[in-house]
């Protein structure tokens, strides 16, 4: 176990280099904003979702703004992205939830979170890391193919690798190696065909190991 975490340690050091500006790409001021954009990641991407809540926040900010509209009105505004009517339902939804049992806050524990419409455990990772700062790993595609792929994480089920990946790294790091192991799946571990003439950590990592068998 021990050389696996001094592994993955060196792993995230060197994505660490490669990707010096790696955060959270949804632009957010606040907590609220940041839980309804990634409600509306979800199977879209980060700039897609920036391009609605760019005019979306500008004119609805809290819980009672989203509540003045209908569903049907939320779901023109967020047309763009995928899955519009279903999360203009579970939008809506929330935002009376987050009135009538949380005086219009965001909770900042995962239990209130995942109870919340339209929020699942990688949602309210994303919150709690971004919005509190507390130490979280959210799995999305790209933290478990990458994860998986080079040999941090070894299984098929998302909540698996998050606890295996909780395992293995220290919990200081948990919130900036979800968003370095994003970056690299974006950027060169990609789903199809992975850069791998390219990747900074190929002697680290089992699939490339693998092919040159």
């Amino acid at each position: 176990m021990e050389n696996r975490q001094n592994s993955a340690l060196l792993v995230m050091e060197k994505l660490k280099e490669e990707y010096p500006e790696a955060r959270c790409q949804l632009n957010y001021n606040n907590t609220f904003q940041l839980l309804i954009a990634t409600i509306l990641s979800a199977q879209s991407t980060d700039k897609k979702v920036n391009e609605v809540t760019e005019e979306l926040f500008r004119e609805y900010k809290t819980p009672t703004d989203f509540l003045s509209l209908a569903q049907t009105e939320l779901e023109e505004k967020i047309r763009k992205i995928g899955l519009y009517r279903n999360k203009a339902k579970h939008i809506l939804e929330m935002c009376r939830i987050l009135l009538e049992k949380y005086n219009g806050e965001v909770p900042n524990n995962m239990d209130d979170l995942i109870s919340l419409p339209g929020v699942g455990r990688k949602t309210a990772n994303v919150v709690l890391s971004n919005g509190f700062g507390i130490p979280a790993i959210a799995v999305d595609t790209h933290v478990f193919r990458v994860a998986n792929r080079i040999g941090l994480a070894d299984s098929n089920n998302v909540l698996e690798t998050e606890k295996q990946l909780m395992d293995i790294l220290p919990k200081d790091m948990w919130s900036l190696s979800h968003h370095l192991l994003i970056w690299h799946g974006r950027n060169i571990c990609e789903a199809r065909k992975p850069k791998c003439e390219i990747c900074p950590i190929t002697e680290k990592c089992d699939y490339f190991n693998m092919k040159k068998v």
